[in-house]
């Protein structure tokens, strides 16, 4: 008998499978109980996930019960012996009554059930009439005790794109115009690939690593908002869980999917497998070529001119020369355009040595590359010392800056993992070991031209190179029906190197305070321990967790004036959490938790002038920036029925020592603005977090997501700067402010005909606002539809992204002695088509095992270990 993965055995035996007569509970466990368990299957022994099973004892109705399957369609449950009529039912599916005689422990088998005529099934093919088609019937959107969990196949409009489109539809997730990504306002998410911590996504690749994951190769997204002891600390606002697919079915199958659009959009990627005996192998890669084009206009006026104290009255023209000029006025726009290219493959193996232990492993390889061309045009209107009777000349010159770069990412990762079962009772041992290492490199050539006259040449490199060992170990041990003892260990040591070069014809031949080499190492001991049990309608999961990190930067800067900085961190830190459910009836819970968090500085946030993005923006790390910590707490209300869920989640988070991004200028004489981290205060978030799915009628879904949220910052930052006379002065810019802001998401699926789909879906997201900052609101409509041909082997799909191309960031940022508006569409309207072939579709599956499923553990790591 398989285990089941953590999460669904709470949601699955200790929520859903409650008695149905609660009044003749007493008398029913008084009873000798026996464990059983068995499968849900359709015609074509395909699993039917989230099916009810109701078994009817004919003699005594006080010893009847119910129970839902979980994703591979399997379930379990405690009933005293006898005769039992079994009820099976789902979305989609024609309701089966069987009869069975439970004499005692055991698994009863295979139940099957038969679709209903206009219904699909779960990503598996269905023939109706001499029509094939495809589609899911399970919901897209599923909450448990812990965790909340998004299936993309059924979504239409990120088909053949990337990981980046499917976490537009994510719910509780938005995505900026620039690829940054937030959970309830929040920047500061934690990325994990199959519960790990992954070189996929680089080390600050940003929006070009979230675009390298085909989204055809994603299984499904978790979503933590409120992690337990038993997941790294790390993300304040939550962790987003990729898992990647691997296809468990006998013999040879896969898909291929290709893609292509405009912008420029290719891309042509496959999942292959092969399963026979105890041995599972699987490949899956692809790549693909990409244009984009990003636009920024930002205006800047500075408040409360003064002019330089000239003493004495220069006469000479040397002297004039000498004078700074006094800024008033700059309007600034860019267009960005890059051509990138991505490849990616992974392979592996899952090997059976016994019923009890199986091994796996996993490698994979991810590049991808580029050039980009920006051309920036400004113009500046500021006075000029000119002398005479009139000193002081408005001038309004003309500057623009050429920028080149080029661009390219190589990434490696190898995965190991062993599990053993030491009984059939839950008591697992998974042991794992991940080896990653991921290199950058980005470099620019900058031409700047005054006037129409070329000036300055800038060249820029920078290298990084990231290497990563996690190695975790998970021990679970039941202790009798209701409760278990969870306990584990991991390892992390993560090594980075920076190298940067700058070089000027202004400056010739290097700006030394920018060419650096640091090296910045991080390694922490983590263990945690959990319980978790139940007392009648009462569920708990206590945790804490430990983490002792270690960090040490070795910053040596190029500049002989500067001497070498070398830094060491040490942190001891228990982070606890508290769950709790309540069954109020069948398919309606309360839950209730809290946990402890900690935001770590993003490595090069403490590195010393890591990058010099061109002569007017520079932004400089701070090597002192400290972790912030976050007590985070949650009250949410779940009800599933057969049409609709609704989830509505009231949060509250209290940070301190929060990290803010100070933009300032350090001389008032230049156009040049420095954004700097800082640790800034304490920050408040407070909302209300709905999610529901709503099925009406068999041709028409309907998936929504409303976050309305508070907030509360609090911070002075200061700083020196010098004034129009070269003295310097002391300014503070205000991070105080509070405010209330939303995100609205709506899916709409329209099933047209049997193989005939439209999807239709919107987001908002409100402005925000405080004391520095003015950020306002967004909106967006994309369309997709879907159509299944050759007989149910293919798809055929079509989408457009942003369909009046609104998905634009407007801000406005405020200051003592400037104000700045700006506005960025880092993506403009896409469409694109894409056209999937399935093969060895519906091959049989292999009947249920006495034995864990080592393709998932009881987190959704494909890859083993747990998400430590």
């Amino acid at each position: 008998m398989k285990n089941k993965t953590e999460i669904v055995n709470i949601f699955t035996r200790k929520t859903l499978g409650l008695t149905l007569v609660l009044s003749a509970a007493a008398m029913a466990f008084a009873q000798e109980k026996a464990g059983i368990s068995g499968i849900i299957v359709n015609k074509k022994n395909q699993p039917v996930p989230y099916a009810s099973v109701t078994f009817s004892n004919k003699a005594n109705k006080a010893l009847s019960d119910a129970v839902l399957t979980d994703e591979k369609g399997q379930y379990q449950l405690l009933l005293t012996p006898g005769d039992y009529d079994i009820t099976v039912e789902a979305i989609d599916y024609k309701k089966n009554v069987v009869n069975k005689n439970i004499t005692g422990a055991g698994n009863i088998g295979a139940l099957s059930i038969e679709a209903e005529a206009s219904s699909t099934l779960d990503g598996k093919t269905k023939e109706l009439q001499g029509v094939v088609i495809t589609a899911s019937a399970a919901k897209p959107y599923k909450v448990e005790l812990d965790k909340r969990t998004y299936d993309p196949s059924q979504d239409i409009v990120s088909k053949g794109g990337s990981l980046q489109d499917v976490l537009t539809n994510v719910p509780s997730v938005s995505v900026d115009t620039d690829g940054t990504v937030s959970m309830r306002g929040s920047t500061n998410v934690k990325f994990l690939i199959n519960g790990k911590p992954s070189s996929l996504l680089g080390i600050d690749d940003g929006a070009n690593a979230l675009q390298s994951i085909p989204a055809d190769q994603i299984e499904r997204i978790e979503v933590i908002t409120n992690p337990s002891s038993k997941f790294e600390a790390s993300g304040t606002s939550g962790i987003l869980n990729i898992i990647l697919k691997k296809n468990k079915k006998i013999g040879f199958n896969g898909s291929v999917v290709g893609t292509l659009g405009y912008f420029p959009r290719t891309a042509l990627n496959a999942n292959l497998s092969w399963r026979k005996n105890n041995w599972t192998w699987f490949v899956n890669g692809g790549g693909g070529y990409t244009e984009n084009k990003t636009k920024n206009n930002a205006e800047t006026t500075y408040h409360d001119i003064k002019f330089p104290t000239l003493n004495p009255i220069p006469t000479t023209p040397a002297e004039i020369a000498k004078v700074p000029n006094v800024p008033v006025h700059q309007y600034q726009n860019s267009v960005n355009k890059t051509y990138s290219k991505n490849y990616n493959v992974s392979a592996g193996f899952v090997y059976d040595i016994s019923d009890k232990t199986s091994i796996n492993a996993t490698g994979l390889v991810r590049t991808f590359e580029g050039d980009g061309n920006e051309l920036v045009n400004t113009y500046d209107t500021f006075y000029k010392y000119t002398g005479g009777a009139e000193p002081w000349k408005l001038l309004n010159p003309y500057t623009l800056r050429d920028s080149k770069s080029v661009y390219n990412n190589l990434a490696f990762q190898g995965d190991f993992g062993l599990d053993h079962k030491f009984d059939d009772n839950g008591q697992n041992l998974a042991l794992s070991l991940s080896l990653q290492r991921n290199r950058s490199n980005n470099n620019a050539n900058i031409l700047e031209s005054v006037d129409y006259v070329p000036s300055v040449e800038d060249i820029t490199r920078r290298h990084s190179v990231s290497k990563t060992v996690i190695g975790k170990a998970d021990y679970e041990l039941p202790i009798g029906e209701n409760s278990k003892i969870e306990a584990g260990y991991r390892l992390d040591i993560n090594d980075n190197t920076y190298d940067n070069f700058v070089s000027s014809t202004s400056n010739n031949p290097l700006i030394p305070n920018y060419n650096n080499n640091t090296d910045y190492r991080e390694m922490f001991n983590a263990f945690y321990l959990q319980f978790k049990s139940k007392i009648g309608n009462l569920g708990y999961q206590l945790g804490l967790r430990d983490e002792i990190s270690n960090v040490k930067i070795n910053y040596i800067s190029q500049n002989p004036d500067k001497a070498p900085l070398n830094k060491t961190k040490n942190y001891n830190n228990l982070f606890p959490s508290v769950f709790l459910s309540y069954d109020i009836s069948k398919n309606n819970q309360i839950l209730v938790n809290y946990s402890r968090r900690i935001d770590r500085p993003r490595s090069f946030f403490m590195v010393p002038f890591p990058n010099y993005t061109n002569n007017q923006n520079i932004f400089e790390g701070n090597i002192d920036l400290n972790p912030s910590y976050v007590d985070s707490y949650e009250v949410g209300y779940n009800i599933t029925r057969k049409k609709f869920t609704i989830n509505p989640t009231l949060y509250y988070r209290h940070a301190t020592d929060d990290t803010k991004m100070l933009v300032y200028r350090p001389d008032e004489r230049e156009k040049v603005f420095y954004t700097k981290p800082e640790n800034l205060g304490n920050d408040d978030r407070y909302g209300l977090d709905l999610n529901f799915t709503y099925d009406p009628f068999a041709w028409f879904k309907i998936m929504g997501s409303v976050d309305l949220f508070g907030y509360k910052t609090t911070g002075i930052a200061t700083y020196e700067t010098k004034d129009v006379d070269g003295l310097t002065q002391v300014r503070s810019l205000n991070f105080t402010g509070s405010g209330f802001s939303t995100r609205l998401r709506l899916n709409t699926t329209f099933k047209l005909d049997k193989t005939l789909s439209v999807q239709l879906q919107g987001f908002y997201r409100g402005a925000q606002k405080t004391a520095s900052q003015d950020r306002q609101d967004m909106y967006a409509l994309n369309l997709g539809a879907s159509k299944t041909i050759w007989k149910g082997d293919g798809t055929i799909s079509f989408n457009i992204q942003d369909i009046f191309n609104t998905r634009s960031m407007e801000v406005f940022n405020y200051s003592s002695d400037y104000t700045r508006s700006s506005y960025m569409q880092w993506q403009p309207r896409q469409f694109s088509i894409a056209l999937t072939y399935r093969f060895k579709q519906g091959e049989k599956v292999d009947p249920p095992k006495k034995k864990k499923d080592i393709n998932s553990n009881e987190t959704g790591d494909d890859q083993q270990g747990g998400p430590m």
